[in-house]
């Protein structure tokens, strides 16, 4: 696919409509496997943010009295048209991106795994009842929408995060949405929003600006938005779970990862090494499931070192949307630079580097944001490149004596999103998933991000919030409970005079 030379401008969308900005701010959009300019966005204006949640504000109350079962219908229209779609979806992706073309499709998979699971609304928000709770007196608990919601969505994932964490569950429970999606990849969610609304969405149900986090910030205080849901770094993140709790809404703000896993002794080398490689150079090591750390034992870690060398120099370097590349380019030219700057820090601070993929040049597409994969080894603590996130193809080995020296090790990283044991011992295992800070946990698993029944659960300085996205947690974060109790009375109970102290310590006398 060759990039086309022709740079569209991109609309914004508010009550299923795509309206030119007002802006005189349009932000690039690359094709990161050419390096060139294929699409401009809007930063829109702060009145156009507002627009868009006063449709989101302005179509809530006939969205939420619909029945679960006619919204959900909605969902099931889509996840079908984006199944049909699911070619164009995918290079889309790529090309926008940088992911390979099977990192792609899976992200939108993903997406519609996440609007499979929010299909089930109807049995996710089913609340509790609880009959002669006291004498004559019924208690039911139900789960009811909030209002508007803003999603403020990353680059890395752009199908899945919005259209698989943020939108689905979000709508299905009965509440509308303002998503901001991200402006160096806006193309993906714009497509399958216009799928969204073929499939049947009401005006104002999901609005999508693209803007800077100056008009983002907005958000954060509009007293029409109930709730935030935020996929980014974790300065950003803080901020606003601290900006937007202090104004009384809800958050969840998944952020920044550095996983690690532990590799024993007894560990199968060639096979754990495969996916060492799978899970720390897939999308270019742009996921926040990466595997960046390898925490190895001493006596194997010569051997497990030459087997990730041998393993990521086979990799296909190319653009994104070639079949037979499986490693594409960083999202962009500043991404490029951020991930060199990190490698050469990392050896100045002492770090051995046996693989170096700073200089690699695709042929035909040498203006292309590539870095190769890089290792780096006998990393120790304090360096930055073993400690902080690099979000780029690059590893680092960290060499230790046994088990506990290893689980301490990564229990001190201030981050805690997902961490794996390669091992064949069922007590280290078991000891692994018990004291580990991670809050998803892979034995013997690469990328242990548990299908979306189940919350994506990060821990410690990887996220803030109460509630997770996904499972019986994104069900939860986008409702709240109402408790009724009820008492009916028969004539017996009319002639009542005293009050129950159940119900008061007034006494009729």
């Amino acid at each position: 696919m060759e990039s086309s030379r022709t740079v569209r401008q991109l609309k914004f969308c508010v009550n299923n409509e795509w309206r030119v900005s007002k802006s005189t701010k349009y932000m690039p959009i690359y094709n990161p496997s050419k390096g060139e300019i294929i699409a401009e966005t809007p930063c829109c204006t702060v009145d156009e943010v507002n627009e868009a949640v006063a449709a989101a504000k302005a179509a809530f109350p006939e969205w939420s009295a619909t029945p679960v079962t006619v919204r959900t219908q909605v969902l099931f229209r889509f996840k079908a048209l984006a199944e049909q779609h699911l070619d164009e979806l995918t290079v889309l992706l790529a090309t926008e991106m940088g992911k390979c073309l099977s990192e792609a499709k899976g992200d939108v998979l993903k997406a519609v795994e996440g609007t499979e699971i929010a299909c089930a609304a109807p049995v996710m928000m089913q609340g509790d009842a609880l009959m002669q709770v006291s004498k004559g007196h019924d208690t039911v608990m139900y789960r009811e929408p909030l209002g508007v919601f803003a999603g403020i969505a990353p680059y890395n994932f752009p199908a899945m995060i919005p259209f698989g964490w943020m939108i689905p569950m979000c709508i299905a429970t009965g509440n509308t949405m303002v998503l901001k999606a991200a402006s160096l990849v806006p193309q993906t969610a714009m497509r399958m929003l216009e799928l969204l609304i073929e499939a049947g969405l009401p005006k104002g149900v999901v609005n999508l600006v693209t803007c800077s986090r100056t008009e983002a910030n907005l958000l954060m205080a509009h007293q029409d938005i109930r709730g935030i849901s935020y996929v980014g770094s974790t300065s950003v993140g803080l901020h606003i779970y601290s900006t937007a709790a202090a104004n009384g809404k809800r958050v969840q703000a998944l952020t920044e990862a550095k996983n690690h896993a532990l590799v024993l002794r007894d560990a199968p080398l060639e096979r754990t090494a495969r996916g060492i490689i799978n899970s720390s150079f897939g999308c270019a090591g742009q996921r926040c499931m990466a595997l960046p750390a390898i925490v190895v034992e001493d006596a194997i870690a010569d051997e497990l070192v030459s087997y990730l060398v041998r393993f990521a120099k086979e990799l296909v370097i190319g653009p994104a949307y070639e079949k037979e590349s499986q490693l594409g380019p960083l999202v962009s030219e500043g991404q490029k630079k951020f991930v060199v700057d990190c490698i050469t820090k990392g050896v100045e601070e002492g770090a051995v580097l046996v693989l170096d993929g700073r200089d690699v040049v695709v042929q035909g597409s040498e203006k292309g944001y590539y870095v190769g994969p890089t290792i780096l080894d006998h990393v120790k603590p304090g360096m930055s490149c073993g400690d902080d996130e690099i979000f780029g193809p690059v590893i680092s080995v960290k060499r230790v004596k046994d088990f506990e020296e290893g689980i301490r090790l990564m229990n001190d990283n201030r981050f805690a999103n997902g961490s794996s044991i390669f091992t064949q011992n069922g007590y280290y295992s078991r000891e692994f998933v018990r004291r580990t800070d991670g809050g998803m946990v892979g034995v013997n698993v690469g990328i242990p991000v548990p299908i979306g029944y189940f919350p994506f659960a990060g821990h410690k300085q990887s996220f803030f919030g109460d509630l997770h996205c996904l499972g019986k947690d994104g069900a939860a974060f986008f409702t709240e409970a109402k408790c009724v109790t009820t008492r009916w009375f028969d004539e017996e109970d009319l002639k009542q005079t005293k009050i129950s102290t159940w119900e008061g310590t007034l006494t009729k006398e």
